[in-house]
């Protein structure tokens, strides 16, 4: 799985995703706050990727950003939840408390553990992935985003992303997916919910 922009963004897709990201960039301004926190959830396709790396090229507030990619912490095609929990816990949780936080890196070759990565509390942070909107990270986020798109835009736009490494799993991760929509309900608990064509 990969956590790179995907290529086939461009025309409608593009416009959505930059009216999404100028629509949260207003409300991060709103907050007030010097290190606020946007997690971004949607299924697998639906922009989310995108949707981050435009905001923290847009970032509206002095100093850096940190971006936290839940591809690069899920351990493996059967990890949604795991990822989440980790995430939870390593992540978003000591930031909130503001201890800094270290998580590692999941290596998708190996399938392993790699390097870890040290997250700031003193600084902004938006963290995406799938899954990521639950009632334990509600509180833990300023602004909730849910990417909603229909299945054959996100599909074609994932497996154009990721091609012959992400097509034996994809069905494998979409019934992951459609577990944590019906369990966690994830566009009630956002502050923000974009269409994505």
């Amino acid at each position: 799985m990969s956590s790179a922009p995907s290529r086939s963004s461009s025309g409608p897709v593009a416009h959505a995703l930059d009216a999404a990201a100028s629509s949260v960039i207003a409300a991060i301004r709103e907050l007030s706050a010097a290190n606020p926190v946007v997690l971004i959830d949607g299924r697998s396709g639906a922009g989310k990727t995108s949707l981050a790396t435009t905001l923290v090229s847009r970032w509206p507030l002095a100093g850096r950003v940190q971006l936290v990619a839940l591809d690069s912490i899920y351990p493996g095609w059967d990890g949604l939840d795991a990822g989440v929990a980790l995430a939870r816990e390593q992540v978003l949780a000591p930031h909130a408390r503001g201890l800094i936080g270290v998580w590692r890196r999941w290596d998708w070759e190996v399938g392993a553990p790699a390097e870890a990565h040290a997250v700031d509390p003193s600084l902004p942070l938006v963290v995406e992935g799938s899954g990521i909107l639950t009632a334990e990270t509600r509180q833990l986020g300023d602004v909730r985003v849910w990417l909603d798109s229909p299945m054959r835009s996100r599909r074609d736009r994932a497996l154009a992303r990721d091609g012959d490494a992400y097509r034996p799993h994809w069905d494998r991760w979409a019934r992951q997916e459609a577990v944590h929509v019906g369990r966690d309900e994830p566009a009630r608990l956002a502050t923000h919910v974009f269409d994505v064509p």
